[in-house]
């Protein structure tokens, strides 16, 4: 099966650009935010290619005055994996790692827009994500990413939004993830859900920071680093060796507070992130979404709206809607010690499933879902 992509030099296999592997969960991402400074608007948006399940799916979501509005597309991509258009929204590489734009049609649910986002330091190779449930291969991926600056604007039913001073993150990932429908044959012996992640990309004035840890349920991390850029030295510095103390609000599983206390050259630097308050629901762009969730088939093409009222989520959440678990939470930030002295502004993408002993969460979601006698 040719198609356009096999006049790139981008081959890694014996075969046609239309077949990625023999691993069904092969999948390649796209992914974008951005916020403005006070967090009175936050948008994300995400394009996934699952080329052994011949589909791809995209969605965009606005996040403004309480709402969060949902635009999502899946298409059958008939092995055509340039072709970065899922009904309304597209992704155009404008220039690798350096520009992209992210264009939504006008559609007939109101929100459309044109979008580009410029990087501000080069890409972050993330180390290898690999986790196995006993011996079966759970995941093992690849991510690059990026802090960016936005310009362009979004129109929600005639109102149009410009988004000049918004900043946020990109990111690139690809491998093996589960996508679309569940393996019907459970790993045996059966493996309780433990899934700890925390991810904190951080725009300061003059620097770019990241941190990220994905623990076990001892609180042991798997996989963990920070990342400094100084964008105006162009230094980079790796930082493997950081401490992360976190603070939940009361009988929840979300973050009020992160403290990081980083081993680096000259001496210690630390960075503390408080939660303001402005949440994405990251269901928005079919992550753990009962319907939408990335790889399902839904035809030839579809596309689909719909709006989640903000003030209503958590108590969706307590009374067991899993599919709002999953956030993006706005954060402001500060920077002391031996990488100089600032502040900005980032995020906290929170994953929190089953036990932590750190946290304190012992099963599946204690401190979320509704008790028995149906109060929180």
């Amino acid at each position: 099966m040719l198609t356009k992509a096999d006049d790139f030099p981008l081959h890694q296999t014996p075969e046609p650009m239309a077949f990625a592997g023999t691993d069904r969960n092969f999948y390649d991402r796209f992914f974008f935010n951005g916020y403005a400074p006070d967090g009175s608007v936050f948008f994300a948006a995400a394009l996934g290619v699952y080329p052994q399940l011949n589909i791809m799916d995209a969605s965009f979501c606005l996040s403004i005055d309480g709402r969060q509005y949902n635009l999502r597309a899946s298409k059958e991509m008939n092995g055509d994996r340039l072709d970065l258009a899922v009904g309304p929204i597209r992704v155009e590489i404008a220039d690798p790692f350096a520009r992209t734009r992210l264009v939504i049609e006008d559609n007939e649910h109101g929100l459309s827009g044109v979008l580009e986002a410029q990087a501000r330091h080069q890409p972050i190779e993330e180390p290898r994500f690999t986790r196995r449930q006993g011996t079966r291969l759970f995941m093992d991926y690849t991510r690059a990413t990026q802090n960016i600056v936005w310009c362009g604007e979004i129109k929600l039913n005639g109102l149009v939004i410009n988004i000049e001073a918004c900043q946020g993150t990109r990111d690139r990932s690809w491998g093996l993830r589960p996508v679309g429908a569940q393996d019907p044959q459970a790993a045996v012996p059966p493996m309780p859900p433990q899934f700890y992640w925390l991810w904190t990309p951080v725009n300061l004035p003059q620097a770019c920071f990241f941190a990220h840890s994905n623990d076990d349920g001892a609180g042991a991390p798997w996989n963990r680093r920070a990342v400094f850029d100084d964008l105006q030295s162009g230094s980079r510095s790796e930082i493997d060796r950081f401490t992360i103390n976190t603070q939940y609000s009361p009988d929840t599983r979300r973050i009020d507070t992160v403290s990081m206390e980083l081993a680096v050259p000259g001496g210690t630097a630390q960075i503390a992130m408080r939660a303001t308050g402005s949440v994405f629901y990251m269901q928005g762009l079919g992550y753990t979404h009962p319907e939408w969730g990335h790889g399902f088939h839904h035809g030839a093409l579809r596309v689909d709206f719909d709006v989640t009222e903000l003030a209503e989520a958590e108590t969706a959440l307590a009374n067991g809607g899993m599919h709002y678990l999953h956030i993006q939470a706005l954060a402001e930030i500060s920077l002391s010690g031996a990488l100089g002295a600032a502040t900005g502004i980032g995020v906290m993408e929170q994953l929190f499933i089953g036990p932590h002993a750190p946290s304190g969460f012992v099963d599946l979601l204690d401190g979320i879902v509704a008790r028995a006698d149906g109060s929180a």
